[in-house]
């Protein structure tokens, strides 16, 4: 299995089941190790895909990437605002997705963005944020990405001055 998603699958199975975080296997890669990145974690159900909880950071908070999975698999499974935390019971029945973000760059025009190849962040000057990963499903245009980031950061985009940034990510899935 991926060491990405085992990491993460693990982290979720031993919290939902004990509370307690699990410390990084000694065996992981060594740029899960030696590397910071900012991470996002994404639960969805196995028979109809629905988001179960999403939670990251899209620059590092932690020593590495591994640590980074696991807080945030951690937050994804248990603390996602919009979702009742994940019970044993759902365990066997959870896709989980690892999305290890590069460093987003500054962008001037909106053709610059692809939503299927780039993730994008709208920021406005009193620290507003919001993010949308690339390539979700029912995201098909730039306006779309656009609209779903300026929701999330409280964002109005027609009085907000804003500054565009777009992102890669590597993506690992089960």
């Amino acid at each position: 299995m991926d060491p990405y998603i085992n990491l993460a699958q693990k982290t979720i199975e031993t919290f939902v089941k004990t509370r307690k975080m699990i410390e990084p296997p000694s065996n992981l890669p060594a740029e899960m190790i030696e590397n910071q990145a900012g991470v996002f974690v994404s639960i969805h159900t196995k028979e109809n895909h629905d988001l179960r909880g999403c939670i990251g950071t899209f620059t590092p908070t932690e020593k590495n990437i591994a640590h980074e999975i696991i807080r945030n698999a951690i937050s994804a499974s248990q603390y996602d605002p919009r979702f009742e935390p994940i019970r044993e019971d759902e365990l066997d029945n959870l896709e989980i997705s690892v999305d290890i973000l590069q460093e987003p760059e500054r962008i001037h025009l909106l053709d610059e963005l692809n939503p299927k190849v780039y993730g994008a962040i709208v920021k406005t000057k009193d620290g507003r944020t919001g993010l949308l990963l690339p390539d979700i499903p029912e995201v098909e245009t730039v306006d779309d990405q656009l609209n779903i980031c300026c929701k999330k950061g409280n964002i109005d985009p027609e009085t907000d001055e804003v500054e565009l940034y777009r992102f890669m990510v590597e993506r690992h899935q089960s």
